[in-house]
């Protein structure tokens, strides 16, 4: 997971706009983003099993 340093860089306004870093709330992990719920996709996974996130539901066929 992301260290205290790099979240805290994150934090700050960069210097060009294009030199943001999408990062999740929960865990800091960036990659794997998911822009509409602003979590990764391993925290998104959990959350929807435990039934937190609503109207996500496990697919089956």
């Amino acid at each position: 997971m992301a260290t205290t340093a790099k979240i805290a860089k994150d934090n700050k306004t960069p210097k060009f706009k294009c030199r943001h870093r999408n990062r999740c709330w929960r865990c800091g992990r960036p990659r794997g983003f998911l822009s509409k719920y602003g979590i990764c996709r391993l925290c998104f996974r959990q959350l929807a099993l435990n039934g937190e996130i609503p109207g996500v539901t496990k697919s089956s066929w």
